[in-house]
């Protein structure tokens, strides 16, 4: 206190110069400008401004069920009965949804879903993603204890980057990761302080994984930091290619003679559409490999309630699995985990149903089964319109979208409209795609905000809105394109 009493005037604590410098450097641009804009015009047209369109199109984000997919009927039967367990005596439901969630109930404390679960998550739900990891792997061992649920793939990732980030300077981590890539990865490294290294997917093979780029990529970073972790997304975001066995082999090779932590991210694992894919997880393949890889590699695998035929977004439900992780670090991560107590425990539940799904001779499999082939049969058909139409487009040019949700175009744009991007401190893609907002009303990501190549442009779009409407936001998007090679010419 002063003299006279006052206490003394101090400016805040807290403010941009004092803040946490890492978090200044996260960007996640499937959440950035464009979007932000996009939600202004939205009150906008509410408010009555006149627009040369009636509705912003959201083709930004992978979330199924806000662009009109209708949710599973079992998965919501279930999530009901847990939630207002009454529901159990009405007749209006099937036997199998009450079994599953009478099951769900019991294995949570006081037989509620608002109780804790242990930080792992629920057991029985453990138990039952091994299972299904087995089944999927033709009977390849998966033990529960290796099992950890999380809020959604994303909670997953950034715990098992949290653990290998470490050293300063030149000991410091490094993270490989695919670029273009998901936006997640480098906003986590950003706020970690681990270093990004990139690796470039082959545009002109169809976003393919070359071993030779990984090596240049690996031995460029050695001279700046310590790689110690290589990051793959199969199916691919943005991008949508499909790994083939082959390239798997070769990464795990990869991986073993290089001494490096393998983290595959596979929540979009039943969106395969192209003839000749197929899935393919790191760890069957791994452990096909034999012995000299499957004792040796270590693997974390994600898998999310999020994508897929679900699009359960919301409820926020993941899973991840560790292979040959060291007990004591099992340790630190189960420690970890406990700090946030438990993932959601609904999306514990969505998870558990996701693994444990209507079988043929229950109630509810012939409506599951006609629900999930329509939601991928229709993906399959939109991600085949969607290559079809912008390839259509002088100047664009739209690789097959073999797999995930998303079309990761190349656009030609003029000198003109590159020349006024950076006369406005824009990236020549943003400019693009602002201006296509303010148009048209359609609301893409540019493809500067998941990485490219200097001197090529692009733009993630999902696949994912009803077919009328995505062919009328693709032949949007064609007048747009051509306009706007015109007015800069």
């Amino acid at each position: 206190m002063s003299e006279n009493g006052a206490l003394p005037h101090r400016g805040r604590v807290l403010t941009v110069d004092t803040m946490n410098p890492n978090v200044k450097k996260v960007d996640y641009a499937v959440r950035g400008p464009i979007v932000q804009r996009a939600l202004q015009i939205e009150k906008e047209l509410k408010e009555g401004v006149k627009k040369p369109f009636e509705e912003v199109i959201k083709a930004n984000i992978g979330d199924a069920h806000a662009m009109g997919q209708r949710p599973i009927t079992f998965f919501r039967q279930v999530m009901a009965l847990c939630s207002y367990p009454q529901l159990l005596d009405d007749n209006k439901f099937p036997e199998d949804a009450k079994n599953r969630a009478r099951r769900i109930l019991q294995s949570c404390g006081g037989n509620s879903i608002g109780a804790y679960t242990t930080s792992q998550g629920i057991d029985c739900v453990r138990h039952d993603v091994a299972k299904y990891i087995q089944r999927r792997d033709g009977g390849i061992p998966s033990d529960p204890d290796n099992i950890y649920l999380t809020t959604g793939a994303s909670d997953g990732i950034v715990t098992i980057l949290k653990l290998l980030t470490t050293g300063e300077g030149r000991t410091r981590t490094g993270v490989m990761i695919s670029i273009p890539q998901y936006p997640l990865y480098s906003a986590s490294i950003a706020e970690l302080g681990a270093v990004q290294v990139n690796y470039y997917l082959n545009e002109e093979k169809c976003w393919s994984l070359d071993i030779s780029e990984l090596q240049r990529s690996l031995q460029a970073a050695r001279e700046h930091c310590n790689p110690r972790v290589l990051c793959i997304i199969n199916p691919g975001n943005p991008t949508g290619q499909v790994q083939s066995r082959q390239c798997i082999e070769d990464v795990i090779r990869f991986a073993a003679k290089e001494n490096l932590f393998l983290m595959a991210d596979e929540v979009y694992q039943d969106n395969v559409y192209a003839e000749g894919c197929e899935f393919h997880s790191f760890k069957k393949v791994l452990f096909e490999m034999g012995p000299e890889y499957s004792r040796k590699i270590e693997l974390v695998s994600f898998h999310s309630t999020s994508k897929c035929y679900m699009g359960e977004c919301g409820f926020r439900g993941g899973y991840m699995e560790v292979i040959n992780m060291d007990q004591e670090v099992k340790a630190q991560l189960s420690k970890l985990v406990s700090v946030r107590l438990c993932p959601p425990v609904p999306g514990q539940a969505l998870m558990d149903l996701v693994v444990n799904c209507p079988q043929p001779g229950e109630p509810s499999y012939q409506t599951f089964m006609k629900e999930r082939t329509a939601v991928l049969s229709a993906l399959a058909e939109k991600a085949k319109l969607t290559e079809e139409i912008l390839n259509t487009v002088p100047g664009i040019s739209c690789n097959p979208v073999q797999g995930a949700m998303y079309s990761f175009p190349r656009i030609t744009l003029p000198q003109r409209a590159i020349n006024e991007a950076k006369a406005k401190g824009q990236t020549p893609d943003m400019f693009y795609c602002m201006k296509l907002l303010e148009d048209t009303g359609i609301c893409l990501v540019p493809g500067s905000g998941f990485g490219q190549r200097d001197g090529t442009y692009h733009f993630r779009m999902t696949i994912l809105p009803p077919t009328d409407k995505l062919k009328i936001m693709l032949h949007k998007l064609k007048e747009f394109h051509q306009t706007f090679t015109q007015q800069f010419a």
